[in-house]
């Protein structure tokens, strides 16, 4: 996932933390940034995950913390990535095993009934092909 600034250079992926109305920090955002001019910009697709939670925040946030990874699996998988014991899985393998723990806990959520449960990992699914169709 790769990325040209305007200014011609390439843009490196990064896991940064964002800064809402200087009280709520949501850690582990990807975020594009250019080393040559400094111009960041959150990864288009995780851009829907972080405008619904900041929608969520409201205008007056408490001060607290998220976690992104939380929220996206698109930021869940790049964190992964970074781990040490993970630096010679290659990506392919970590989006499988990640796409097969979530269809055990779908498989789990029909189980028991809970369907809100099972919507959010359905969503969460969509959130990997729809990273991968677009990528």
């Amino acid at each position: 996932m790769q990325k040209y600034c305007k200014c011609g250079r390439t843009m490196n992926l990064r896991l940064r933390t964002v800064i809402y109305q200087n009280k709520v920090d949501i850690e582990n955002v990807p975020i594009y940034s250019c080393e040559a001019c400094g111009r960041s910009e959150v990864v288009p697709h995780v851009k829907p995950e972080l405008t619904g939670l900041i929608g969520k925040l409201g205008s007056k946030p408490e001060k607290q913390q998220f976690f992104f990874h939380e929220v996206s699996e698109v930021a869940f998988l790049l964190l992964k990535v970074t781990e040490k014991e993970r630096m010679n899985d290659s990506m392919e393998k970590i989006v499988e095993e990640r796409i097969n723990e979530l269809l055990d806990i779908m498989l789990l959520a029909q189980s028991l009934g809970d369907e809100p449960w099972a919507d959010e990992i359905r969503k969460r699914l969509s959130q990997i092909t729809q990273s991968a169709i677009s990528t």
